[in-house]
């Protein structure tokens, strides 16, 4: 058989784990984009390199970082003891975390272009009939920047089921627990099953180019329509 259950397991593990991801970018990114694309504070630029960090950081110093803040030393760690919680570490719950602030950028620049493209026009002309600024954020500002949305869920997505660096330094490869289908593609080239390994690598390879796709088809939809 092509594929193991370990392999199955590992699946459906990264996909539980990029469709809880895309949610959780989704309400902390919108907010985070909003501002930066309105804002005229100083601290604009410096949040936004924040936030584009895991663009340009190796993703084992940003699991690395991750490991000692989650740890048993750590402050988070320190925090979730005592709280009863144990650590987040070698965890799903830790990988959510990790995916969450690895694959930030992916969201919230696209939903900021989306933002910046629409201009003050539409919510002056909403102001104007007395909406106040949630009716005209979920009235003109969401509609309008769906394009952005669309967007940011394919690449948060995307790029937390491409996820490695991270993943294993935060969550180790735990079977059923951690074990995603890239870290698993790890094991198999680790014991030489390259014909395992060729499956899950090929079914990645097909998944990333259906989804650039996709994400190309949509971007020239919206121009057409435009």
């Amino acid at each position: 058989m092509p594929l193991t259950q370990a392999d199955f397991d590992a699946i459906l593990l990264t996909l539980e784990l990029s469709s809880l991801t895309t949610v959780l970018l989704l309400l902390i990114g919108t907010p985070i984009a909003w501002w930066l694309a309105q804002t005229g504070s100083w601290l604009r630029k410096p949040i936004g390199a924040i936030v584009a960090l895991p663009l340009v950081l190796p993703p084992t110093v940003i699991g690395f970082y991750l490991l000692v803040l989650m740890g048993p030393h750590g402050a988070v760690g320190q925090l979730t003891q005592s709280l009863g919680l144990g650590t987040l570490t070698f965890t799903f719950t830790g990988l959510v975390i990790g995916s969450v602030f690895y694959s930030l950028p992916f969201v919230v620049q696209p939903l900021q272009n989306a933002f910046e493209a629409i201009g003050r026009a539409p919510l002056e002309a909403a102001a104007t009939l007395r909406a106040t600024p949630w009716d005209a954020f979920f009235t003109v500002v969401v509609p309008l920047a769906k394009p952005g949305f669309i967007t940011a869920s394919i690449l948060g997505f995307a790029h937390t089921v491409g996820e490695f660096g991270v993943v294993l330094m935060i969550g180790g490869n735990i079977p059923g627990s951690t074990q995603l289908a890239s870290v698993q593609i790890f094991n198999h080239v680790e014991t030489m099953q390259y014909a395992e390994a060729h499956w899950l690598a090929g079914g990645m390879l097909l998944f990333s180019f259906v989804v650039l796709l996709a994400l190309y088809s949509s971007r020239r939809t919206q121009q057409g329509w435009s």
